[in-house]
């Protein structure tokens, strides 16, 4: 543990020396396509000057942007280039002085071919403003937020928002429980009301529902569930919270019910990362939810990152290293295929690694010209079951 800290520092400190420079790739080319990725490392925070603040304790808060530009310059070492090479900037977006506005006001994005980020909220709408002004193809890498951002045709969504995996979730509905007892079931709170929300909007597209879907307000009391169900029809739970307390209360309530009615539950795409739905005592018992990511790990891109990175950084990578490599390796070479019709083709499958995309354009206003922005559709369902998650639709 001790030696692979001393190598995140080493690595971290070169970032402090080295941020905003060139990382050339390949030989020298007949076309330079400038990349610049941005991702929080929170330099200004961990060093004081060349004085790491923290001694010999790693900040969790650094990893994951730290894992994010591993993963992309291992893209970039290993990136065959036949046609052109990049000339690649990496800006650290919690910089206090060279932050993302001082670089924009200064122009020192103005001849930039492509962005790329591990952004949100602030900092996801300046680059996304500043990517349109400039027509510049902005990818969000990791963020599920648009940012309410709107006739952006330059902003392209990799992570899919909340209303996306609703969609497709109600497409599953339509698909495989249309004639079963549909139960949203919901704790008060504004995302609770989105996700209320987006589910009407869905079913009565056309002026009427679709499916029967009943909603079921819970404060304190989960046991009133029990007096929805039936033991002779299959009853679907949708999970219409990203509270972990609600998940857990919700899914342990209908645990203890799973032996006389015949239920499924299907989460919001959160609850992968709650530890308690992956217990021993949830035993046999499936929880469904959708994911934009997935990644199996056995493929030689996957495979290649891992050897990789425990040589370079003696640990194992995380998911934020794997899309760092996986935004930069597919939308970089998309750029060198296409560089003057780069928003057409986000869609060629020659380049896929690891996951799966279908990008769509968004329109708030079904009647605008101009998309809002593009986005992942292609979401994948998933089922945590006795601990392990596995990719089942």
């Amino acid at each position: 543990m001790a030696k692979k800290i001393t190598v995140l520092l080493a690595l971290l400190f070169g970032l402090l020396n080295l941020k905003a420079q060139d990382i050339p790739v390949a030989n020298t080319p007949a076309k330079v396509y400038k990349i610049a990725i941005f991702s929080p490392l929170y330099l200004d925070s961990a060093f004081f000057g060349t004085f790491y603040k923290y001694g010999k304790v790693f900040p969790k808060f650094v990893q994951p942007g730290l894992d994010f530009v591993q993963g992309a310059q291992i893209a970039l070492d290993s990136m065959p280039l036949p046609a052109g090479t990049f000339q690649t900037n990496i800006y650290d977006t919690k910089a206090e002085k060279e932050n993302i506005a001082w670089l924009i006001s200064n122009k020192k994005l103005d001849s930039v071919d492509l962005i790329i980020g591990s952004v949100k909220d602030l900092e996801l709408i300046q680059l996304a403003s500043f990517a349109k002004q400039k027509n510049i193809p902005f990818i969000s890498a990791t963020s599920p937020n648009d940012g309410g951002i709107i006739a952006n045709p330059f902003f392209i969504m990799v992570n899919s928002t909340l209303r996306a995996h609703c969609e497709n979730i109600y497409s599953y509905l339509l698909q495989k429980h249309g004639t079963d007892k549909i139960y949203l079931c919901r704790k008060k709170g504004g995302q609770e009301d989105k996700i209320a929300d987006y589910f009407k909007t869905l079913n009565e597209a056309d002026g009427k529902p679709l499916l029967t879907i009943e909603t079921i307000n819970f404060i304190d009391d989960y046991s009133i569930i029990k007096e929805k169900l039936d033991s002779n029809r299959n009853s679907i739970i949708i999970g219409g919270s990203l509270n972990e307390d609600f998940a857990n209360s919700l899914v342990n309530s209908l645990y203890s019910l799973k032996e006389t009615y015949p239920i499924e539950v299907i989460g919001m795409p959160n609850w992968d990362a709650f530890s308690e739905l992956r217990k021993p005592t949830v035993k046999d018992f499936p929880v469904l939810y959708t994911a934009s990511y997935y990644n199996g790990k056995t493929d030689m891109f996957s495979k290649k990152i891992q050897h990789t990175y425990l040589k370079k950084y003696k640990g194992n990578p995380s998911d934020m290293a794997y899309k760092g490599f996986e935004a930069v390796s597919l939308f970089a070479r998309l750029m060198v295929k296409y560089p003057n019709d780069f928003m057409s083709h986000l869609n060629e499958a020659p380049f896929r690694l690891f996951t799966e995309f279908n990008f769509k354009p968004v329109y708030a206003n079904r009647k605008a010209a101009m998309p809002d922005y593009f986005e992942n559709k292609h979401l994948y369902f998933m089922r945590i079951f006795n601990g392990k998650v596995t990719k089942v639709w």
